[in-house]
């Protein structure tokens, strides 16, 4: 089957011409941190949800509200904390005494762009009932299912889990996000331009540049971007690598992965590999966008064993060893 790159390439033209401006937007109140605001678009182009993992003071809730603060649409700030219920996420049924019925009072999960604030401060319990809107796009209150609108997309931020207070995600709801970024901190002259700018009077505020249905076009030529068989043949490889890993020459690695990848990662790696294309304009998809991606894309979905972590092998090693020895195309 013959790929017209040509027309593909001029529909991205077209169609993210509103990367530009958001990212203007954005730069305005956020120093810096290019790698999180590159992986939240490609989080917004592949519909996919982001969990975002830094200490505290990095900018991860400012660079979540500042990015809805330039699309035009419904944003909504969940605080997570260990008292939260279920109920004061998605909802629940009101009786009214009036007339003697019960009627729906929805959740601040009725939202576009949900923001999961320190996710990991609440319990299991609560944690869970994100599961069926991120997955779903929908939200059960009693009997009755309530579709959520699109786009509709999770940014959930936590710090690390060795800090006090916090519980670990349940594996379930982590292999939802499509990416897990480690967030980082700033270069000194990134902290000496934070110091400038967030200590003035009057701190700088994006504009809205965005609709959704801009978002929900671009998305429809992400997907359209033309991915080679030796692409995916590679990212398969890469996937089978977490689980399999003697039979691409990494035995050493066999003792080290207790879990490797699922299925969901094959498809999310491809997804967040043609918007990184998108996003460097490009109508093809190359290795290179495949490895600039695979790290967020696998780290939270390949579980080390007890063995890995007594030789303080973490699951960013592993994922670096596989990229650095599965041939590429």
């Amino acid at each position: 089957m013959s790929v017209d790159i040509q027309a593909i390439h001029e529909r991205i033209r077209q169609e993210s011409a509103f990367v530009d401006k958001i990212v203007n937007e954005v730069s305005k109140v956020i120093v810096g941190q290019k790698y999180m605001i590159d992986r939240l678009l490609i989080g917004l182009l592949a519909n996919g949800h982001i969990l975002l993992e830094g200490v505290p003071g990095l900018a991860k809730t400012l660079a979540v509200r500042t990015l809805s603060a330039t699309i035009q649409t419904k944003f909504q700030r969940i605080q997570f904390t260990p008292d939260l219920l279920p109920a004061d996420l998605i909802g629940t049924l009101v009786y009214d005494q009036h007339d003697g019925k019960f009627t729906t009072k929805k959740g601040p999960i009725f939202a576009n762009l949900i923001l999961a604030d320190e996710i990991n401060r609440a319990p299991a319990k609560v944690q869970s009932a994100l599961l069926e809107a991120m997955q779903e796009r929908q939200v059960t209150i009693g009997e009755t299912t309530y579709p959520l609108d699109d786009p509709f997309l999770v940014l959930a931020t936590q710090n690390p889990i060795e800090q006090e207070g916090t519980y670990p995600l349940p594996e379930a709801q982590v292999d939802r996000f499509m990416l897990k970024l480690s967030i980082g901190y700033p270069s000194r002259e990134e902290e000496l331009e934070i110091l400038r700018r967030m200590t003035k009077k009057t701190i700088p505020k994006p504009a809205p540049v965005v609709t959704p249905q801009d978002i929900i076009k671009a998305r429809e030529v992400v997907l359209d971007v033309y991915m080679d068989e030796k692409i995916e043949h590679y990212i398969v490889d890469l996937v089978l690598a977490t689980r399999e890993p003697r039979r691409y020459g990494l035995e050493s690695l066999e003792d080290l992965i207790q879990y490797g990848a699922s299925p969901r990662a094959t498809i999310y790696l491809t997804l967040a590999s043609k918007a990184h294309a998108f996003l460097r304009r490009r109508g093809y998809v190359t290795p290179e966008d495949v490895k600039a991606v695979a790290m967020d894309v696998l780290r939270h979905r390949v579980i080390p064993t007890f063995e890995a972590e007594a030789e303080e092998k973490t699951s960013e090693d592993i994922v670096r060893t596989i990229l650095n020895n599965v041939e590429t195309p």
